[in-house]
C-alpha cells in the first residue's frame, strides 16, 4: 500500500504533500485562487500520468536495448466546465530521440504503457478518454 500525506500550511496558503521513500515535499496550490506556489491538484494528476507512462517507456526501451537519449511527455487535459471539473480528455505527446532509435519500438512501448502498464492512465481511463501520440527524431551526433 502506498501512502502520501497532505498537510495544510496556512502561512503559505497551500498544502504540502509528502510521499515516497525519501519523503520529498511537493507544494500544492489552491485550485483556483492565490499566488502560484506549486502545482494545482489537477496539474499533479496530469504530471502523474505523464511520468508514470514515461517510466514505462524508458524501461521497455532499455530492455530492448534501444538507444534512447531523451524523452519528454506533454500531457494536455480538458476538464468538464461544471463541478467537479473532471477530466474528459487526456492526451499525451511523447517526444523521443536517439541515434538509430526504432520508431516502431517506441510506438509499441507507448502503446504498452497506455493499455497495460501505467496505473495512473488505467485509473484516468475510467473517467476520461486517453490518447497518445509519438514523435521520434534522430539525436544529434
Amino acid at each position: 500500500m502506498r501512502t502520501v500525506t497532505v498537510a495544510w500550511q496556512p502561512e503559505a496558503d497551500r498544502f504540502e504533500a509528502l510521499g515516497g521513500q525519501a519523503q520529498h515535499p511537493i507544494a500544492i496550490n489552491a485550485p483556483h485562487q492565490g499566488p502560484a506556489a506549486g502545482f494545482s491538484p489537477a496539474d499533479l494528476l496530469l504530471a502523474a500520468a505523464g511520468s508514470c507512462a514515461a517510466w514505462d517507456v524508458v524501461e521497455i526501451l532499455r530492455k530492448q536495448r534501444q538507444p534512447l537519449t531523451s524523452l519528454s511527455v506533454s500531457v494536455h487535459g480538458r476538464q468538464h466546465e461544471g463541478a467537479p471539473h473532471q477530466f474528459e480528455d487526456v492526451e499525451l505527446l511523447f517526444e523521443a530521440a536517439g541515434r538509430g532509435l526504432d520508431a516502431h519500438k517506441v510506438e509499441r512501448a507507448v502503446a504498452l504503457s497506455e493499455t497495460r502498464y501505467c496505473a495512473v492512465l488505467a485509473t484516468i481511463r475510467g473517467v476520461a478518454r486517453v490518447s497518445c501520440r509519438v514523435e521520434v527524431r534522430e539525436a544529434a551526433a
